[in-house]
């Protein structure tokens, strides 16, 4: 679980995620979900576990559910009554409007929750919609509750958690209220290559996660807008843009773009 800012276009309706009798498929997924050898412990685990925590934790967040392409792990208004941490792939939450739009309100790649929207009310306030085949980690809220009276650095992390998400949609509003076209997407970019790095994944190339038309509802933008900003880049030589491929070319003349428009 952690920090803040997708793969296909508007997918078919969404699908809430079924809790039947799992397939072999799942129960491999299940059987290999491990702390100790997960490639993003160093985002989700908090920090301070002792050897002898350590299983009590395991034993908590060891099952895993595979989420497909277009899938929702949950969706708005069900009942809430676990987080999720996604261990691979990634997910985008939405939220409709009244009229029946769907504005999507955030992406959370490996390493990071899902499920923090239901707590206040005991029921989900967004949809989480797999973005790309994806896998996550369940962790009953009821039982980590109980952990987290007994694991003091649990409970630390959880309040760190809320407390990520409180900052995140803030920075979030700010981006809607008051950035220029341009710095929005520079912003969302620069993102993008800062969590690539705290995975040790390349900074400088990576795939982008959400279409253009889900990256212009998650920014406030027309799809319109966010092709003619990122074709914009490309003539300035700041990326190389080839499809969902996104090469940064320039990173500090990216992250000058927005000084220049405060300027």
């Amino acid at each position: 679980m952690l920090n803040p800012i997708a793969v296909t276009a508007a997918v078919a309706p969404a699908r809430t995620v079924r809790r039947g009798p799992a397939s072999p498929a799942q129960r491999a997924v299940r059987s290999t979900a491990r702390c100790s050898s997960c490639a993003m412990r160093h985002l989700c685990m908090p920090q301070g576990v002792s050897a002898n925590e350590m299983p009590q934790l395991e034993a908590l967040i060891c099952s895993a559910r595979p989420v497909r392409r277009g899938e929702a792990l949950y969706r708005a208004g069900d009942s809430f009554d676990s987080l999720y941490a996604v261990r691979s792939g990634s997910l985008k939450t939405v939220m409709a409007h009244r009229d029946g739009r769907e504005q999507v309100t955030g992406l959370r790649i490996a390493g990071e929750a899902l499920g923090l929207d239901g707590i206040s009310s005991d029921q989900h306030a967004c949809s989480a919609v797999a973005l790309e085949d994806s896998s996550v980690c369940i962790i009953p809220y009821a039982a980590l509750k109980h952990l987290c009276r007994e694991i003091g650095s649990m409970q630390e992390r959880l309040h760190k958690l809320m407390g990520e998400q409180i900052v995140r949609e803030a920075a979030q509003m700010m981006v809607l209220g008051s950035l220029s076209a341009d710095e929005r997407v520079a912003a969302f970019l620069l993102d993008i290559s800062e969590r690539n790095a705290q995975r040790g994944y390349s900074s400088a190339e990576f795939n982008l996660r959400m279409t253009r038309e889900d990256m212009g509802s998650y920014l406030g933008m027309t799809l319109e807008t966010v092709s003619r900003t990122l074709s914009r880049f490309q003539k300035r030589g700041l990326i190389d843009a080839q499809g969902r491929l996104i090469h940064i070319v320039d990173p500090e003349g990216l992250r000058q773009v927005g000084a220049s428009s405060n300027a």
